[in-house]
């Protein structure tokens, strides 16, 4: 069994901690604790990793969030994984911050990197994992919100946040959409 898990988010150290990033950072979080790396390859920072006799592939798509559609296809393709053991990690500014939401399929609701999927797969069908960042921005501002880097306070909040996204990632692989959702979705 073959799994993608394909975190969102932007390349550049000046995007690192922002908001928009928190797919990159569930990744990143995942591979330190359990001791593997990424690599540059085609399209995205890659790494692979063997859980229990599930074989999971991970990507950082590096065409920005607005083009994460052509590295989710490329990978999905080159691979040959299926659609359905796809997993987006993305930003979601409907859910309260840390509020974590796994869906089967849905809308792109708006979310430019979900467009994008969506548009390249020719179908909204596949699995995402919400991360809540809130939505405490002035009309007009979102763009600047979703860029910013996470307050003091969210900072020290967020490995908690992410630990959790981890474990969803992880009980996606091995237990399956159904049963995640009936242990995580809050």
């Amino acid at each position: 069994m073959k799994y993608l898990i394909a975190g969102l988010g932007n390349i550049g150290p000046e995007y690192a901690f922002t908001r928009h990033n928190v797919g990159f950072m569930a990744l990143d979080r995942l591979a330190a604790q359990h001791d593997f790396r990424f690599s540059f390859e085609r399209l995205a920072y890659t790494a692979e990793w063997k859980h229990k006799g599930r074989q999971i592939h991970f990507i950082k798509p590096t065409t920005y969030m607005n083009l994460s559609g052509k590295a989710v296809r490329y990978y999905l393709d080159t691979l040959k994984i299926p659609v359905e053991n796809l997993l987006v990690v993305v930003d979601e500014l409907q859910l309260d911050f840390g509020t974590l939401r796994l869906k089967p399929k849905g809308s792109h609701g708006g979310h430019n990197g979900l467009r994008n999927i969506e548009e390249v797969l020719g179908t909204p069908n596949y699995a995402r994992l919400r991360f809540g960042i809130g939505n405490d921005f002035p009309r007009g501002r979102q763009v600047e919100y979703v860029l910013k880097p996470f307050s003091d306070r969210e900072m020290d909040e967020l490995p908690t946040f992410l630990d959790r996204a981890d474990d969803m990632l992880l009980s996606f692989c091995t237990l399956g959409i159904q049963q995640t959702m009936n242990i995580f979705n809050q």
